[in-house]
């Protein structure tokens, strides 16, 4: 799962949130997965390229190779887009979303729980679509790169952390 949530507690301790969650892309290819297809892309390049080599086509065995090097290049960014993340944690007076770039550039957005609003939208063959945290005159989506069964997790926990703060 890519959300990792801490339970809602009920300590006295101020300092500690009732819920934390820290949320991160999923990639379905691992880096060891990713070496092999690319060794298995190689190959099958490497041995077309030398069959059009032999008949005389050298042109193609350039456009070959940059094949692999394009497929190269578009993973390299697909997983330097995984490198952001989201930390998004509920205490008794505060609720923070901290969103994390690739670069790590960070965003924080702070909202009083009492005046916060969380919406989800739905899509009946989907799911969730989105989820959008609203209060003082703004509003922030928040995990739009999770898969839809990490946002109904997601939805179904921060929400009733939420609706716990507001109730105390």
């Amino acid at each position: 799962m890519s959300a990792r949530n801490n339970p809602i507690s009920d300590s006295e301790d101020e300092t500690a949130p009732l819920f934390a969650a820290r949320l991160f892309p999923h990639r379905s290819l691992s880096q060891r997965n990713f070496a092999i297809l690319m060794a298995i892309l190689a190959v099958i390049c490497l041995s077309s390229s030398i069959v059009f080599f032999a008949m005389g086509a050298w042109p193609v065995v350039g456009f070959f190779g940059l094949d692999v090097l394009l497929i190269w290049l578009a993973f390299q960014l697909n997983y330097r887009s995984g490198r952001a993340f989201e930390e998004v944690a509920i205490w008794r007076h505060d609720v923070l979303v901290r969103k994390i770039s690739p670069a790590g550039k960070i965003r924080e957005h702070r909202f009083n729980p009492f005046w916060t609003r969380f919406r989800v939208d739905r899509h009946d063959e989907i799911g969730i679509t989105g989820m959008f945290l609203s209060g003082e005159g703004r509003e922030i989506d928040i995990g739009s790169f999770l898969n839809p069964l990490d946002r109904e997790s997601f939805a179904r926990e921060f929400g009733q952390a939420l609706a716990t703060v507001k109730s105390r």
